[in-house]
This record gives C-alpha cells, structure tokens and sequence, in this order.
C-alpha cells in the first residue's frame, strides 16, 4: 500500500492522457478492453500543437465513430487550406500551393469511384481542439477511467504485472496502480521508456536558419489581421521569409487565433513584447498582438527509442519516436502505433492471442517510425534551401529577380504536404505474424500510395455500399476481430475457417465482397484482414489446416 491505499488492479495503465494515450484507450475500448489513464494534466491541454489528422489516422477515427465530430472542428468548412508564402504578410507574395477546403474533400469523396484509396482525406484541425473530442469520448465510455492531475513516479514490472506509482496533484496523495501492462503514452521525457531502460537513437535538430536549431511556438490572438492584413484569399499556412526573419503562422479558427512557428527570436526569452514585434515585422504593419501561451520546441528531431517493449512494459506515440513538425507524421505515427497495439493487447487479455502477439508489436511498428522520422527530417533539411537574401524585398529588377528565384523554389516544397504514401503506406512486411505470398509489394514511396494487398500493407479500401457515407466503405464492415474477405464471383467457402475461429476462441467475421472490381485490386478469392486492418493473408483457396492458419495470425 501507499499512504493506506490498497493497490488498484487494472488490465491496461495507460500513463499519458494525451491524444496518443486516448486514441490508445477508445480503441482498446473499441477491442471490448477495459483501461485507465492516468495523466499529469489537469484536463486537454490548452495549447496549440500539430495539426494534421492525416488519411489514416482519420481511417481510425472513422472506426471509433469520431471522424465527422473530427471533420466540424478547425478552420471553416468553405476555407482553402492553401500554403501561402511571402516576403511579409502585407508585402510581396512569393508563391502559393493551394489545398483544398473540408467542404471540397466531402465533395470529392461522395464523387468517388468503387476503388478509390481515401474514403477520409486529411483533415485540419488543430491537436488541442481534437483532444478535447478525445478526451470527451473517453470520459464517455464506461470502460475508460480517466484521472487527470495524477504524475506518474515510477514504474516497475515482475514476472505477471507491472506496477506504476503516481502522486495526485494538489494534495501530494500517492497511489499504486497494478496492470497486466503499463502503456508509455507520457513524452519525450517519458517514465515508462526510463523504466524500460531504452535511450532516443537517431538525429537531433537540424542547423539552419528557417526552423532550425531551437525554436518557439506562440499562440497567438491576432483579432485585425485578416481585415486588415490578409485580406486576399484565405490559407492554412501563411509563411513570412525575408533576409530577416521567418515565420509560419498557421490559421486555428479562421478568425483570430493562429500558431507561429519560428527560430527568428529566442526560445528562451519570456518577453511577449519582443514575440508581439516579431509578429509585426512579419505582418509588415502594426497589428494587435495577444500572446497566450509561448513553448520552446527542436525542430529536425528524428529520434526512435532503441525498443518499444519490454515484457509488459510498452511505448506509444513520442515516448516511442519524435519528430520534427515538418509533414504532420509524429502524432499520426502514434495514432497508428495505438492502431497497432490495441488488438494486440486484447488478444492477450481475452486469451486467444498467442504469446508471440504482443511481442510483435515493436517489430512492426519501430521499422515505421524510422521510416516517418526519416521522411520528416528530410522534408525539414529541404527549408534550408530557400537561403533568401537582402534584394528580395527591394522594389527594383533585381528584386523580382530573387522572388522569382525563391518562389520557384518554394512552389517544388508541395511533397510535405502531398504525403499521402506515407500516411497509407506503412507495411509489416517480415512480421511473424504474416503468410507471405512471395509476391512483392510495390516501392515504398512518400508521395504516391499504389493500393496492394500482398500480405503486410493496409487493406486496400473499396467501396461496397451505393452510396459513400457511413456504412458504405469496406472498413466500416469489416468485423472488430479478424475479417475473412470472400472476393469475387467464385470465392471460396468460409465454413473451415468459422469452425477453426471457433475451436480457437478468436473472432471471425465473414465479408463477401462480390464486386470484379473489388476482386481485382486485392488479386486473389480471398484475403484475411487483421483487426487493425492489414492483410495478414491473401490467396484464391484456404489453407489445408485453417486452424494454424488462423493461430498463426494471432501470435501463437
């Protein structure tokens, strides 16, 4: 006991209430898993981080039921979501790469065709406004015990649990929790990975002038500068980039609250006076300033924790890997780590996961982030280039010359923001988890995803239903467990398949997909899909011992 306090027994501690922890816990929830979270915080933070919700991660929150409460939160539904650049705000454009608003991305899903790839396209809203949806969802949910304002000490594991001791903020009250496994979801100075005794490898910040080295977010109030300022058509992202300084200044609501990223003032200087005048040098005119919160961040990080999991001790989102902001990929990369993991842990709870199952899980997922980390940092070193110098903002030929020059530049940068092979991407290609075919899966590209369901990748999407709503995608009837996709006109029979799902205590849906065209993107009659939704198997007959088949996608 700690101060009197008998040990509170849970299957699943997750410590970090943040959206990874969250995300973590409704999907655990989703799996019929009970959890509780423990965070430091007082409630969803108040401030301004990432915010891009990329294909996938909307994918997951599309099977949590959250993706249109999601879709009604950020800039307003009209509003383009372009990438702007300028000298100044009120001074010479530079160049432009247009983005499609919320309201044009419905309309291009509902005029999608049968086997198109994103049935939940990006979306921009920003981190603190989804962790409150989050955050509401889970207090929501019976099987979900949120504390708040509770720090986890120290975490410890022996041969069957783990064990976590926190202090209640407030009253200094100490408690122990006790779980079959304890879920690092708290950081980059995160308890459990100390715990695990595994060390960030990889890449710190980058040395540049345009976010490099250290630099600070602000959250800011500007309640003048679209009236007065930016008063063409509206953005996502407005960068200012002179011989001075540079600055991207990222629209929240659409109508005065925005986030700035910059290495152009001192991360460490507290005065909201100098960060007000850095805003006004940006905008080139005298603007209302409100500084409501500032931190320090390094940009260019690529750093991976040197393992994931140690028995029932496990990482998840920044406690695992951490990025640089460039690209969107750190808090999607932990949205799908949780993806990843719920089932995992559910099948070893439920009793029919093997005990290889969730000993899989930083296999699969540590080769993904060094893959993201990597595609991050690369995107980040390419803002180096701009290197704009002290004509750019002359009214003279050689003025013209150099914004031509930087703007031609700045127009190639549409690869960060065109990411879509890594948000669906990702591939467990090597998994033991798998029934390889022998077929190659196709290049792995960060621009371009080619849907493919040779075993490891993401099911290929399709539409099944006569409309695009809910309901009508392929994801949303694929069952909670393992789903055994029947394709095409000549399919075969599923009755072996049920009969061993059964004898082995795990989860079978059954899904018939009649569609040539369905049939025809994933190549074969059939194809097994995980419950995170990967191929774990394809093939045009069932194999002769379905039960192994079946034992082996679970971990045994």
């Amino acid at each position: 006991m700690v101060d009197g306090e008998p040990v509170v027994r849970v299957p699943v501690l997750i410590v970090g209430g943040g959206p990874v922890g969250l995300a973590l816990a409704l999907l655990l929830d989703h799996h019929g898993v009970a959890c509780t979270v423990l965070d430091d915080g007082d409630g969803p933070r108040g401030t301004p981080r990432g915010s891009t919700h990329n294909a996938r991660t909307m994918e997951h929150y599309r099977r949590l039921g959250l993706a249109e409460a999601v879709r009604g939160l950020g800039l307003p539904p009209a509003d383009p979501t372009d990438v702007a650049y300028f000298t100044r705000y009120a001074g010479y454009p530079l160049a432009r790469l247009p983005m499609p608003s919320a309201a044009a991305k419905r309309r291009a899903v509902a005029e999608s065709g049968v086997t198109d790839q994103v049935p939940e396209p990006l979306h921009r809203a920003n981190q603190m406004y989804v962790e409150r949806l989050l955050y509401a969802a889970a207090r929501a949910r019976p099987g979900i015990a949120v504390h708040p304002a509770w720090r986890v000490l120290d975490v410890r594991q022996d041969g069957s649990a783990a064990e976590a001791t926190a202090e209640r903020a407030g009253d200094g009250r100490r408690q122990r929790w006790r779980a079959r496994y304890v879920v690092g979801c708290d950081g980059a100075r995160s308890v459990v990975r100390a715990a695990i005794g595994a060390h960030y490898a990889g890449e710190g910040g980058v040395d540049q002038r345009i976010l490099g080295r250290r630099a600070t977010a602000l959250h800011l109030r500007l309640p003048t500068l679209y009236r007065d300022v930016l008063t063409g058509p509206r953005a996502w992202s407005y960068w200012a980039v002179n011989d001075e300084l540079a600055v991207n200044l990222i629209a929240l609501d659409g109508e005065s609250e925005f986030f700035l990223l910059t290495s152009s003032i001192d991360p460490d200087d507290p005065d909201p006076g100098r960060a007000a005048e850095l805003v006004r040098r940006a905008a080139g005119a005298d603007v209302p300033v409100e500084v409501l919160d500032r931190r320090a961040w390094t940009p260019g990080q690529a750093l991976v924790a040197e393992r994931f999991a140690d028995r029932r001790l496990l990482l998840a989102g920044d406690a695992a890997h951490l990025f640089t902001p460039t690209g969107g990929f750190g808090m999607n990369t932990g949205i799908d780590d949780a993806a990843n993991l719920a089932w995992k842990l559910a099948g070893a709870l439920q009793g029919w996961g093997g005990p290889g199952l969730v000993g899989s899980y930083g296999a699969e997922r540590r080769p993904i982030a060094l893959r993201n980390t990597a595609a991050a940092r690369r995107l980040n070193r390419n803002l180096a280039d701009i290197a704009p110098t002290a004509v750019l903002e002359e009214d003279s030929a050689k003025g013209a010359a150099e914004r031509d020059r930087v703007g031609a530049l700045l127009s190639t940068y549409g690869e960060q923001f065109a990411s879509i092979g890594v948000q669906l991407g990702a591939r467990y290609d090597g998994s033991p988890l798998l029934h390889p075919d022998g077929a190659a899966p196709p290049p792995d590209s960060p621009t371009e995803y080619v849907p493919s369901a040779v075993p490891g990748g993401r099911a290929p999407h399709a539409w099944c239903g006569p409309g695009r709503g809910r309901g009508d995608s392929l994801f949303d009837r694929l069952g909670p467990g393992f789903t055994l996709l029947r394709l095409g006109p000549r399919p075969p029979t599923a009755a072996p398949a049920v009969a061993a799902a059964r004898a082995a205590g795990i989860a079978l849906t059954v899904l018939d997909a009649p569609d040539p065209q369905i049939r025809e993107l994933y190549g074969r009659d059939a194809a097994l899909v995980r419950p995170d939704q990967h191929v774990a198997w394809r093939g045009d007959r069932l194999p002769d011992d379905p039960g192994e088949w079946l034992r082996r996608a679970a971990g045994h």
